[in-house]
């Protein structure tokens, strides 16, 4: 899978949104500690910006920016063949050469940037707030590599946007069993119940919570939960 292929499977910015609130509550559910969690939101990034973002602690990571002009995903496969670092210490061609001005600050964004003012980025797409499809670069891909920007691991909750993907992945990488029927209701949007949290971490209350719902942006728990 390419950055193509991820633009033909990405749903629509506002369900992209949710979908990345719902990650980010789960990850806070089952890791109270913060430095342990692959899946983060942040409802106040910026002023009218939000971000998500992953990292899985092995070095890959992307972040997604939304904002009133659109979405701006840049990700970063830290093993995949299209490395700036294995380029010369540039990005390679065509990744980030044709991102809209409107998006452009994105791009050089120090948080995105290394030392040197190089953006880290193997792949990236982006979708202004009228455009009806993902867009991206058009780009020369190195032959003879099966996941050459690294998307394949980067994007696959995000390509395969059902509840059992993303059981699937924390049972592997939290080791332990999770909840199908809870993560369905936290894919919802549905409040949280101490129910709902204890069924997925029964070592999580949902005033610890209070914090991560408020910076992810998720729905508040009804009055008498709290």
């Amino acid at each position: 899978m390419t950055v193509h292929d991820v633009a033909r499977r990405l749903p629509s910015i506002t369900e992209l949104r949710d979908l990345c609130r719902s990650l980010a509550m789960l990850d806070a559910i089952l890791s109270p500690d913060r430095e342990g969690r692959c899946y983060s939101f942040d409802a106040g990034w910026a002023d009218g910006e939000e971000m998500a973002s992953m990292r899985n602690g092995s070095g890959d990571e992307y972040s997604i920016v939304f904002s009133a002009a659109g979405a701006y995903v840049r990700g970063f496969g830290h093993e995949a063949p299209m490395n700036p670092y294995g380029n010369d210490g540039e990005p390679w061609p065509g990744v980030i050469d044709e991102v809209p001005e409107v998006f452009k600050p994105f791009v050089e964004e120090p948080a995105f940037t290394d030392e040197d003012d190089v953006p880290v980025v193997t792949a990236c797409l982006w979708r202004e707030a009228t455009d009806d499809q993902w867009r991206h670069g058009v780009i020369d891909f190195p032959a003879g590599c099966s996941d050459p920007d690294g998307a394949t691991g980067l994007f696959e909750l995000l390509v395969d946007h059902s509840p059992g993907a993303f059981q699937r992945f924390a049972e592997e990488y939290y080791e332990f069993s999770v909840d199908l029927e809870a993560v369905r209701d936290v894919y919802a949007l549905r409040p949280l119940s101490q129910k709902l949290v204890s069924s997925l971490n029964s070592e999580v209350t949902v005033v610890d919570l209070a914090e991560d719902i408020t910076g992810i942006g998720y729905p508040q728990p009804v009055r008498d939960v709290i």
